[in-house]
């Protein structure tokens, strides 16, 4: 019996001894593949993560509440919009009643409703300029910039050579005279879409396009604006002081008075701080944005970083993601 114990405590000596030796031998290679694994596992959540970051940023636009207005303003965005939706359902075919439903549906902040409205016009006329530039607009709105090009080119082809016309006002101004036009807001829009990607000589080209079309004191300003902050950035200093030569005191100025006051502080005849407080003190507004972006943007390439970046902050903490002075300060941040 003790024989017997004996050989069986040699066997299991051998099948243990082999056993440890099979565990060594493919431990470390284990440990790699488990490794490997793990790794491919944590990659794959991160981009993973990355995709729904990305997808999560483009429908927070998308779904996101337009800027507050007054109940009286928007009861009659609705009135108006119910009937413009009227008129395209009695005439679904005619452009003009396509573009008005599209844009009563915007100045509700219901922007994926009227690009999807713009579409189904450029399905029908793929000739009219106008449903490119308003579906370019609501583009930039959503920051899908590289859409907005796409369409605003379009609409400056169709345009070429032809005869500029008055763009009639769906939120009129205190006059109730229109100061746009379609090239003007075609060139307008193309050059913000570009400028706003970094695409600057090309944002030049196309405001330059822009002043050829501005004939009033308004989208003289608004212009005028851009394409100086467009040359600051391409460190053109001198090509951009001249021209800010239209610009002088007392102009006639209808709507774009903070475009205006821009320009005066670009010439030094306001103070940039004195606008600034100023223009805090009323920031519940678009045009306020405008005036902020200008002057964060001033400090920018004046060498005073930490104020201009101070200034967007600011603005991205309020509730006017619409306008245009936010988009841009959220692209400089970023």
């Amino acid at each position: 019996m003790a024989g017997i114990d004996s050989t069986r405590r040699l066997k299991y000596k051998t099948r243990a001894s082999t056993a440890s030796e099979f565990v060594l031998r493919f431990r470390r290679p284990m440990k790699l593949i488990i490794a490997s694994l793990l790794l491919a596992a944590s990659t794959l959540t991160v981009l993973q993560a990355g995709q729904d970051k990305r997808s999560n940023r483009a429908d927070d636009y998308a779904n996101r509440a337009a800027p507050p207005v007054t109940a009286e303003a928007k009861s009659d965005m609705e009135t108006r919009l119910a009937e413009a939706r009227t008129r395209f359902e009695a005439d679904p075919n005619n452009p003009d009643a396509i573009i008005w439903l599209g844009r009563r549906l915007s100045y509700l902040g219901r922007f994926v409703e009227a690009i999807e409205t713009y579409t189904g016009g450029v399905e029908k006329f793929p000739r009219d300029a106008r449903l490119y530039r308003h579906r370019g607009h609501r583009y930039l709105t959503l920051r899908k910039f590289d859409l907005a090009i796409a369409d605003l080119k379009k609409a400056a082809n169709l345009v070429k050579g032809k005869p500029d016309e008055v763009e009639p006002d769906g939120q009129p101004n205190a006059r109730n005279i229109p100061t746009g036009t379609l090239q003007f807001n075609i060139w307008y829009h193309l050059g913000l879409a570009q400028y706003l990607t970094d695409r600057n000589k090309e944002a030049l080209s196309s405001y330059r396009e822009c002043l050829k079309v501005s004939k009033n004191p308004d989208s003289i300003v608004a212009t005028t604006h851009w394409l100086y902050m467009t040359l600051r950035r391409l460190n053109r200093a001198k090509e951009a002081a001249s021209v800010l030569d239209p610009i002088r005191p007392g102009m006639d100025i209808i709507e774009n008075d903070g475009y205006y006051r821009l320009a005066l502080m670009y010439k030094g005849l306001v103070a940039a701080d004195a606008l600034l407080a100023e223009t805090l003190k009323q920031t519940g507004s678009s045009g306020s944005y405008s005036i902020l972006y200008g002057i964060g943007n001033w400090y920018l390439y004046n060498g005073q970083r930490e104020k201009a970046v101070e200034i967007f902050r600011q603005m991205l903490a309020g509730n006017q993601w619409t306008s245009f002075g936010y988009i841009a300060a959220e692209a400089e941040l970023k």
